[in-house]
């Protein structure tokens, strides 16, 4: 039985790992083409191309093009975006392109949407290179069918990577974008992997029955959306549902060591993941450009999820009747192993409080292993634990999950029996699914029917005396455990890396939990007491034991940077220009040999003031000949400061640091309507308030910062260029390392301090 519960999970975990086999360049002209989408790649996508870039530009100017050709109407409208955050507020200069295709006879607007910007450091291949080429052969498949009924807005933004700023001022100032639709958004945040419908808009019962029934290879489920709620994460979805628009987002995610690095490149691409986003993508266009808008407006949500590739799903209606199933079916378990004398009241007490332990353990030594790892290898720590070769380290938290059930199950079976085992199992997760119920219902599927199916079971073999049903009933329930809840775990692992390993190792816990009725009918055969379990128990329980080193040694071993899969620094240049000092300055919590070539230690006192976030490796830097940026007082008043800031060497982006907490701020750009942001809270481990302006003009902008004093302070100017190639005493990096992702690493940085009076 243990061999057919295993091949379900492997099955499962194949299953939603594959993606799909990518169509050369010469492929059907009514069908999706990763090989036709890569030409486009090649124009647009083998270099950095960060919020006003030269290579921005051509990329932005190519997209524009591609789209006029199959006969859009194509607008590029600049604007300034803007975003705030702790302490924070982030404008930048955008150049959104936006694409129009009138439908025959519209019900309403169908966007396909992707960022064409890139982080600094990285080509941007799939992040999100892949999506805008996956758009534009999606318009060249659509094109080459009958007309759409709907109309088709293709909105491709700049400025995503420093805070969704295109998105932003797309919905903010273009009529497109406040007369709302159906978004599809496309992401990467990997190299490979399926592509993942992981969000959906509110009330998405009707886009998500649409999905499953036009999407070739669905991939995705409820639990999904409700995870990605819950975290800070955002996208450009995140700014177009704000603005009332429904839809669905879409994303590939493995592969995540090459994220926002100069490994994000056509070379570490996995065409089948692109083709996998093409054919999603022309999918489900093609069937929303057909509908009729309207009728997909729903007013709940819907529970979804695949079973050996077949996607399943119901109302949220029937969330809350499944949840009170299960449970109404674990206490007619207990009653029912009571009464036939399998399980005492105090055995089952016992073994459901007992039953949390495991679940502890399991979350504690998840994370002392990722810990435990990080102070082996900094550089796994440094590459926020998405590493190049994970799956030994997943399969070992794994381990330490099922470690923590066999070793409560050595505890306890002996004294509690295997009927009040299995109870307590149970009950756990169904109350978990009834907590979900309340609070992420399309998660709850994922501990309600396992609780249900459990208890069922256990029912049956408790009240039926007969080996070979106790098989067939312990084994469905085990296989449907094996079909729900490994898919999730995975996804757990790969969605947010070895950081939180602890999660993984306890929802193996909790398939664990459902599976003690496999673990009895192998190890003992029958639901008495006797201790015939305790050996094969213990050769297990060291086997897995045995596995689980072995297993970290392995992903210590095939985890070493080398050219294939490098490791990550992060270093940049500042120059004070009122001193006349330069430094060198890493972040890394261990510089690597090539990092100490440029750093010495950690002595931050001659760093700009304001400059210090975190802690910090300095080195002394020969100097270069470049001014600091210009800080023009324009006003001061009680309860505010406007200042005019240029670069005069032509830097693209400026950070203003203010030693008192800002409350606001508003930029006004020559041309543009002035923009404002609403700042809550203060930065962290630097001076408490920041402003950045990206895209900045060569004449510069005004911002006026908002603060609640009256009284003078220091504000410092710091003008940034990227790239350090020309900075001196640079050393190029070893082939075993890339730029990490950091926003402020692998820059030149000139900064000025400015005095700012008091408030006359």
């Amino acid at each position: 039985m243990w061999l057919a519960v295993a091949a379900v999970v492997g099955i499962t975990v194949m299953g939603e790992a594959s993606v799909q086999r990518a169509v050369p360049i010469d492929g059907a002209t009514g069908v999706f083409s990763a090989g036709r989408a890569v030409t486009h790649l090649e124009r647009f996508a083998t270099e950095p191309r960060p919020l006003g870039s030269p290579a921005s530009e051509r990329a932005r100017n190519y997209v524009a093009e591609e789209l006029r050709a199959a006969g859009l109407t194509v607008e590029i409208p600049s604007a300034v975006g803007v975003r705030d955050a702790a302490g924070l507020a982030t404008f930048g200069r955008v150049q959104n392109v936006v694409a129009v295709l009138p439908g025959t006879d519209s019900t309403g607007t169908l966007l396909l949407a992707a960022h064409y910007d890139s982080a600094a450091v990285s080509p941007g291949a799939s992040d999100d290179g892949a999506a805008v080429a996956a758009i534009l052969e999606t318009v060249r498949a659509l094109r080459a069918g009958p007309a759409l009924r709907n109309d088709l807005v293709v909105l491709v933004t700049d400025g995503e990577e420093d805070g969704l700023l295109g998105a932003e001022a797309f919905v903010r100032e273009h009529p497109l974008g406040s007369q709302g639709g159906i978004a599809l958004n496309f992401e990467a945040r990997g190299v490979t992997g399926p592509s993942v419908m992981f969000e959906t808009s509110r009330d998405n019962a009707g886009l998500v029955s649409l999905f499953a029934d036009a999407a070739p290879h669905p991939r995705g489920d409820s639990s999904m959306v409700e995870i990605y709620r819950l975290l800070p994460n955002n996208s450009d979805f995140t700014a177009l549902s704000g603005a009332g628009f429904s839809g669905l987002n879409f994303a590939y995610f493995e592969g995540a060591a090459f994220y926002h690095t100069a490994g994000d490149s056509l070379a570490n691409l996995d065409r089948g993941s692109l083709q996998h986003h093409g054919e999603n993508m022309l999918a489900v266009a093609r069937a929303l450009g057909e509908s009729d808008l309207r009728s997909l407006a729903a007013k709940h949500d819907r529970t979804y999820f695949r079973v050996l590739g077949v996607m399943v799903g119901y109302s949220d209606g029937a969330v809350w009747p499944l949840a009170v199933l299960s449970i109404l079916a674990v206490m007619a378990f207990a009653v029912l192993a009571h009464r036939r004398r399998h399980a005492t009241v105090g055995g089952l007490l016992a073994a459901t409080g007992s039953a949390l332990l495991p679940l502890l353990v399991a979350a504690v030594l998840g994370q002392a292993l990722w810990s435990l790892l990080a102070w082996l290898q900094p550089q796994y720590d440094a590459m926020g634990g998405l590493l190049h070769q994970p799956l030994p380290f997943q399969a070992a938290m794994a381990g330490l999950g099922i470690l923590a059930v066999l070793g409560w199950l050595l505890l306890m079976r002996h004294r509690v029996g295997g009927a009040a085992i299995a109870v307590a199992g149970a009950f756990w997760v169904g109350l978990l699914g009834v907590v979900c119920a309340a609070y992420a219902p399309g998660a709850a599927y994922l501990f309600t029917i396992p609780a249900l199916v459990c208890a069922l079971a256990g029912i049956v073999a408790v009240g039926v005396d007969r080996l070979w049903l106790n098989v067939a009933t312990i084994g469905t329930a085990a296989a449907i455990s094996a079909v729900l809840l490994p898919a999730v775990i995975r996804n757990v692992f790969n969605g947010v890396g070895l950081v939180f390993g602890g999660a993984g190792s306890l929802l193996v816990v909790l398939l664990g939990l459902t599976l003690t009725q496999v673990v009895d009918l192998v190890w003992v055969g029958r639901w008495a007491k006797e201790d015939k379990a305790r050996r094969p128990g213990r050769r297990t329980t060291i086997a897995a034991a045995a596995m689980t080193l072995l297993l970290v040694l392995a992903g210590l071993w095939l985890n070493t940077p080398d050219t294939d899969q490098p490791g990550r620094t992060h270093l940049a240049y500042i120059l004070d220009s009122g001193t006349g000092q330069a430094f060198w300055v890493s972040a890394e919590t261990e510089p690597t040999d090539w990092t100490r070539r440029h750093v010495s230690g950690t002595d931050t006192s001659g760093l700009p003031p304001g400059y210090q976030r975190g802690t910090l490796w300095t080195g002394a830097a020969s100097t270069i000949d470049a001014p600091g940026p210009q800080v023009t007082l324009r006003s001061r008043t009680i309860d505010s400061v406007t200042v005019h800031v240029a670069s005069p060497r032509g830097a693209p982006s400026v950070t203003l640091r203010t030693e008192v907490p800002i409350v606001g701020a508003t930029a006004t750009m020559p041309g543009e309507a002035p923009v404002s942001a609403v700042v809550e809270g203060t930065r962290a481990n630097t001076w408490p308030g920041e402003i950045r302006f990206r895209g900045l003009p060569a004449e510069g902008v005004e911002i006026t910062v908002r603060i609640g004093t009256p009284d003078a302070f220091r504000l410092t100017a710091i003008d940034e260029t990227h790239g350090l190639e020309d900075a001196p005493g640079f050393v190029h990096r070893p082939a075993n390392l890339v730029a990490g992702t950091r926003e402020d690493g692998d820059i030149v940085a000139v900064a000025t301090t400015f005095p700012v009076p008091a408030a006359p």
